[in-house]
């Protein structure tokens, strides 16, 4: 009984370590064009189901240049959440021609709250809370990269 027990600990203890254990993101560029500007962004993408459901959890910073763009490969009711992310972060909804169809600005860290977008959408792009706001981003701006057969890498 003892030993039972003894093993239960340890797996209890050994688990918030195990749940932010790394998960590996490749990077690559993402442009926005937002009436007569174009803001480039380096983002990490979460494609594999372990990227999405890692996210910028645990994270305690991200530079003002970087996101995180989660690929769902095709448009779908897409729902979020906070949960383990400290940061505040903008979300934003892409359809599959790399278009903004919804904006939920200043999420709030840590909350279990689900966030989602008014249709489906192909993608989420994660910035920093503000982000948005200060470049003046919104709903029908082009978002240009890879996986929308628009951007530079396109062709790689």
């Amino acid at each position: 009984m003892l030993r039972s027990l003894a093993v239960f600990v340890l797996l209890l203890a050994g688990a918030p370590a195990s749940m932010a254990a790394p998960v590996e993101f490749q990077t690559s560029s993402l442009w926005i064009k937002s009436s007569d500007k174009t803001h480039k962004f380096t983002v990490e993408l979460a494609v594999t189901r372990a990227q999405k459901a890692r996210g910028l959890m645990f994270r305690k910073a991200m530079p003002a240049d970087r996101g995180m763009l989660f690929d769902y490969g095709a448009s779908s009711n897409i729902t979020m959440w906070m949960k383990n992310t400290y940061l505040p972060l903008d979300m934003i909804f892409i359809d599959g021609n790399g278009r903004i169809s919804h904006i939920v600005e200043r999420t709030i860290p840590l909350s279990e709250s689900l966030i989602s977008g008014e249709e489906p959408a192909r993608a989420v792009l994660e910035l920093n809370g503000g982000t948005v706001s200060r470049l003046a981003l919104k709903p029908g701006d082009q978002v240009l990269h890879r996986i929308f057969g628009n951007g530079p890498e396109a062709a790689k």
